[in-house]
């Protein structure tokens, strides 16, 4: 199946007010500290969930997200979801645009009117996140896959060139179409990438100063002291599903500590860093969809991918050709670090603010270093 179908987004009211009821039969636990050193506090977390109860409006959201063109399509027997927006620009360039985790096309919905003044947007669901649920067998969570999934979606669409960018898992799958359809794009721009894998040696401190020093210890910190979430999904997704599946405390606080620990490191908390009614569209996609679990699922399968490629299970068949142009841009929670970049980098940019979710933190700036590196890969 090739059809492209319209698609809007209507939760059922029975699950609304089945989301509410449950929030409203909490069981809360106890705590020691009552800070942020063992995860998301008992006070903020009642804080937060009594808005998304009694104050968070999602029929507005909804209604707002459903603003922006949205389609889906079958791709290797997988329901893909994706918005797509095309500029009224002649000239436009297609940009493909890939979130990561924990969230959904719609981070990129504070850039979407800027960009598509110059660019016509796709920007897909990563199966098993969002309305790309649910996941019809295993192997999604591979991003060759998934990349594999982004050529036959810009096929029917009808877009021969086109550029990319991805934060988080979506860089990777970035990378990964800059290998399998290097004729094809016109350049790479990348956010959210890391300054090694996350279950590979720690950063070597020696001959790194200034900013890129505190990168590494950033993201040394995170090796020892930020993991827990991806081993347990890397490891034990199913176990990890029921709790995220069946609590919504529980996917809200999943998400919520990662927002708190990936935001700009000056704000104090998530929803001083991005704001609250879209951080609760995040969390509130996730519960309706059931993305919490399927995206575990996803974590497992691409971690899988990556221990066989570290066991040197892959081979390139040889010299790893140039590829497209590449940027990256870094934002002042990124671990990224320049000189451990493989391959060239013709785009850099650093900013003293945002973080993992640039889109939803500092949009302006996003939207900006988009168009810089675009204008120049047509």
């Amino acid at each position: 199946m090739t059809e492209i179908k319209p698609f809007r987004i209507a939760i059922d009211q029975a699950e609304l007010d089945d989301l509410k009821d449950r929030l409203s039969r909490t069981r809360w636990p106890r705590e020691v500290t009552g800070d942020w050193s063992r995860g998301a506090p008992v006070a903020y977390l009642k804080e937060l969930a009594g808005y998304w109860a009694d104050g968070f409006d999602w029929r507005a959201q909804e209604a707002e997200l459903n603003e922006f063109p949205q389609f889906t399509t079958e791709i290797d027997g997988q329901s893909i979801h994706f918005l797509h927006v095309r500029s009224t620009a002649p000239d436009a360039l297609p940009v493909l645009l890939t979130h990561g985790w924990p969230s959904s096309p719609f981070e990129f919905r504070n850039v979407v009117e800027e960009l598509s003044a110059e660019f016509h947007l796709v920007i897909p669901s990563l199966p098993g996140y969002g309305f790309s649920t649910p996941v019809r067998g295993p192997g999604w969570g591979n991003l060759f896959r998934v990349a594999q999934a982004w050529t036959t979606l810009m096929d029917r669409l009808g877009y021969e060139r086109f550029g990319v960018h991805g934060t988080d898992a979506g860089a990777g799958v970035a990378g990964i179409l800059s290998m399998i359809a290097a004729h094809r794009v016109t350049g790479v721009h990348l956010t959210g990438t890391s300054a090694g894998m996350p279950f590979g040696p720690a950063v070597e401190l020696g001959g790194l100063s200034g900013k890129d020093r505190e990168r590494g210890e950033r993201f040394n910190r995170f090796q020892s002291d930020g993991l827990g979430y991806l081993h347990l999904q890397a490891t034990r997704p199913q176990t990890l599903a029921y709790s995220l599946h069946d609590s919504p405390i529980g996917q809200l606080a999943w998400i919520v500590e990662k927002f708190a620990e990936w935001t700009d490191p000056a704000k104090h908390l998530p929803d001083d860093a991005v704001d609250r009614d879209h951080l609760l569209a995040v969390v509130s996609l996730f519960w309706f969809t059931g993305a919490g679990a399927s995206s575990a699922h996803a974590t497992y399968e691409g971690m899988e991918v990556y221990r066989q490629l570290s066991q040197g299970g892959w081979d390139d068949g040889g010299e790893t050709p140039a590829g497209p142009p590449r940027g990256i841009a870094v934002f002042a929670g990124d671990t990224t670090i320049r000189s451990l970049q493989d391959g060239p980098l013709e785009h850099w940019s650093e900013y003293g603010t945002g973080g993992h979710f640039p889109a939803m933190e500092v949009p302006d700036l996003l939207a900006e270093d988009l168009r810089t590196f675009f204008r120049g890969h047509r």
